[in-house]
């Protein structure tokens, strides 16, 4: 599986976790040369709380685009450290 902006692979991963409909990348998937640190944050009642990052691809930067569970919940644990795209954001995760 890709997630893809603009024809700029953000990801690359054959394991992959779906939760709520989303695809959660494992982090080594990342090429990180796309993403910087946001300083969003959103709390879920049941996954916990998660951290953003921005999307700077050219001269385009999206921000919080990416969003990621550090620390999940118990019953999340599966996405720990996985990070899944906002694909209203412009992101195509196929």
């Amino acid at each position: 599986m890709k997630a893809i902006f603009n024809g700029s692979i953000l990801a690359i991963s054959d394991d992959i976790v779906y939760v709520d409909g989303n695809a959660y990348f494992p982090r080594d998937a990342l090429h990180l040369q796309y993403f910087r640190d946001s300083r969003h944050t959103s709390v879920c009642g049941w996954k916990g709380t998660a951290r953003y990052w921005d999307l700077i691809v050219d001269d385009q930067i999206i921000t919080n685009v990416a969003w990621s569970y550090e620390t999940p919940k118990p019953d999340a644990e599966a996405i720990r450290y996985r990070v899944a795209f906002y694909s209203g954001k412009g992101v195509v995760v196929s």
